[in-house]
C-alpha cells in the first residue's frame, strides 16, 4: 500500500487515538495496515500505545504526574475536541478528576476514616463515600438546570432525620456529639435535607457504588455544559439562584475545598487548583464578597461599633481594594456600603469619588481557604494598608460565603 504525503499525515493523526483506544474501527484498521509499511509511524505508534498503558483506570498514582496531560494533549493537537468544555466548565473537570483520582486509591480502611468539613456555622464529619453524597446532592441542583436526572429521590411528606455523626475511634471523646449534617430549616435547608436523603439511602451500600454514582454524574454535568457554552442558564440552589457558569465555578470551588478535607483525613498528597482555574474561584468568591458584608452587617446587634456602623453616616461609595497575590494574581474594589457587585475583571480602576479607604493583600490559596472557612480571619497573613477596620470586617464576612 501507497500512501500520498496528504494521506500519511492524516493516519499519523490517528495515531494518539488508536493508543487510547478510541479510534473508530474502520480508522483503526486503515490505520494499522499503514502501520505495516511506515517504520516512522510504526515506531511513534508503539511509543504512544506504551504510554497509554500507563493510563489505565485502576493503576495506582505512582506514574509522572504530566505523562496523560501529555498523550491527552497530542491528541487534541492533532484532533481538536468535537464537543470543548467552556472555560467556565473546565475547573469542574479538573477538580472532579483529581478527587476521583484520589477516591481511586483509596484502600477499605482509609473509606473509613472521618473527614472534618469545617464551615461558617460549624464542623461536620462525614466519611470520604458521605462527603460524596454531599457533593453529589448539590451537584444535582446543575442537574436539573440542565435537564439530567435528580440524583436525590423525591419523597414527598417524608422528614429526614440527620443520621448521627460517627467520631474517630482514636478521638472517642474529642468532640461533643453533633448530627453529621447541619440541622434542618434555615437558609441552607434545601441543602441539607438533600445530603440527608443521600446519605440514608447510601448507608450500607459500598463506597464504591457511591463513587461510581458521583463520577457518572460528574461526567454527565461536563457533557451536558459543553452544549450550553454560553453558561446563561439560572441554577437554583434554593438559597440563591444563579447563571450556569457561576455554579460550575461554585461546584468546582466545592469539590477542591472537600477534596482536600478528605486527602487531610487519609494523609494523601492533594494538589491546589491549577492557577488559572484558582483565578476563576477568586474572581466568583470577590463577587460575593459584598453580599457576605450585608449579612454581617444584619447579624450584628443594633448599634454594634465598627464599620458595620459608619456604613449607615452617609458615607457611601466606599471602596477596598483586594490585591490578590500568588498565581491567580490580581487586583479588584470591593464596595463597602451595598450590596450591588463591585469591578469582577481584575482591573482596579479607582471609582469616582477618590481612593479605596484601604488595601489589603492575600495569597489566592489563602483567600479560597478563608471564603471556605478554612482559615481563621483573624490569623490569615494579609498586607494592610489603610482603614484598618474596613480590612478586619471584610476578612470577617469572607468565611460567610462557606456553606454546608
Amino acid at each position: 500500500m501507497t500512501t500520498t504525503g496528504e494521506q500519511h499525515d492524516a493516519l499519523r493523526s490517528l495515531l494518539g487515538a488508536w493508543a487510547l483506544g478510541a479510534c473508530p474501527p474502520a480508522e483503526a484498521a486503515e490505520l494499522e495496515l499503514h502501520l505495516r509499511a511506515c517504520a516512522e509511524c510504526a515506531e511513534e505508534a508503539a511509543r504512544l500505545r506504551e504510554a497509554a498503558g500507563w493510563l489505565a483506570v485502576d493503576e495506582p498514582l505512582d506514574q509522572p504526574g504530566p505523562l496523560r496531560q501529555q498523550v491527552l494533549d497530542w491528541c487534541l493537537a492533532r484532533r481538536p475536541a468535537e464537543l470543548p468544555v467552556p472555560a467556565w466548565g473546565v475547573p469542574y473537570a479538573a477538580e472532579t478528576a483529581k478527587l476521583d483520582a484520589l477516591l481511586r486509591d483509596l484502600g477499605p480502611e482509609e473509606w473509613q476514616e472521618v473527614a472534618e468539613l469545617p464551615w461558617h456555622g460549624g464542623t461536620e464529619y462525614l466519611r470520604p463515600a458521605e462527603v460524596l453524597c454531599h457533593l453529589t446532592a448539590v451537584d444535582g441542583y446543575v442537574a436539573l438546570a440542565l435537564g439530567l436526572p435528580d440524583p436525590v429521590p423525591a419523597v414527598p411528606g417524608t422528614a429526614v432525620t440527620p443520621v448521627e455523626r460517627r467520631v474517630p475511634p482514636q478521638e472517642p471523646d474529642a468532640r461533643p456529639r453533633a448530627p453529621r449534617v447541619p440541622p434542618q430549616g434555615g437558609r441552607y435547608a434545601g441543602i441539607t435535607e438533600r445530603t440527608a436523603r443521600l446519605l440514608a439511602g447510601a448507608a450500607g451500600a459500598p463506597p464504591q457504588s457511591v463513587r461510581a454514582r458521583w463520577r457518572r454524574q460528574t461526567h454527565d454535568l461536563v457533557r451536558t455544559a459543553a452544549l450550553a457554552p454560553q453558561g446563561s442558564t439560572p441554577v437554583d440552589f434554593g438559597f440563591a439562584a444563579v447563571p450556569l457558569r457561576d455554579a460550575f465555578v461554585d461546584r468546582a470551588f466545592e469539590c477542591f475545598v472537600h477534596g482536600e478535607d478528605v486527602a487531610r483525613a487519609v494523609a494523601y498528597p492533594y494538589d491546589p487548583p491549577a492557577p488559572q482555574h484558582l483565578r476563576q474561584m477568586v474572581e466568583l468568591a470577590v463577587r460575593m464578597v459584598p453580599r457576605a458584608l450585608a449579612g454581617l452587617r444584619a447579624a450584628q446587634p443594633a448599634g454594634a461599633a465598627g464599620v458595620a456602623g459608619v456604613a449607615g453616616t452617609g458615607r457611601g461609595g466606599r471602596r477596598l481594594r483586594l490585591v490578590i497575590d500568588g498565581p491567580a494574581a490580581g487586583e479588584w474594589l470591593i464596595p463597602l456600603d451595598g450590596p450591588d457587585e463591585g469591578r469582577g475583571d481584575g482591573r482596579a480602576e479607582v471609582p469616582p469619588g477618590g481612593e479605596p479607604v484601604a488595601s489589603m493583600v492575600l495569597d489566592g490559596l489563602e483567600f479560597c481557604q478563608l471564603a471556605a472557612a478554612h482559615r481563621d480571619p483573624e490569623r490569615v497573613p494579609v498586607g494592610e494598608h489603610g482603614d484598618r477596620a474596613a480590612i478586619r470586617e471584610v476578612l470577617r464576612a469572607v468565611p460567610l460565603l462557606s456553606r454546608p
